[in-house]
């Protein structure tokens, strides 16, 4: 038996639904750099998803919905996976910021803390916080 045959459909598509929101985070700017695409393989590993499924989510990225996480600790593990994306080439531009507050607000972040949230999980990882720094960080 596979890793994979251990979780249910619904955690696949959920794992599906979080790489194409890092994909947009990637795409926003137009291109996907060799940084960007990097970090792309790796998260594709560590979710779980085929190459062909990789494949098939950049074609149809907006099939995907932004699938909001039932726990607090679980949506910051998805902002740090974000957030990460957004510095993968160095370079967090206007356009990645703009997608990285809706993504929030889609994730359930509270709309009045969205900037704020941005600003120190953006901190965060400029200074090299790891995943669980960064979650304690937000406790």
């Amino acid at each position: 038996m596979s890793y994979s045959d251990l979780y249910t459909p619904g955690f696949k598509s959920r794992n599906r639904d979080h790489f194409a929101a890092i994909v947009r985070i990637a795409l926003a700017d137009g291109i996907i750099s060799e940084e960007e695409q990097a970090f792309l393989n790796r998260t594709a590993i560590n979710l779980e998803i085929e190459a062909d499924e990789v494949t098939e989510i950049m074609k149809h990225i907006d099939k995907h919905p932004i699938n909001p996480p039932s726990t607090k600790e679980r949506r910051l593990e998805r902002l740090y996976d974000l957030t990460r994306m957004v510095f993968a080439d160095h370079i967090a531009d206007e356009a990645e910021q703009d997608l990285m507050k809706r993504l929030l607000i889609g994730l359930g972040f509270p709309t009045d803390q969205v900037e704020s949230t941005i600003d120190k999980a953006f901190t965060l990882i400029k200074n090299g916080s790891d995943q669980d720094d960064f979650v304690a960080a937000f406790n």
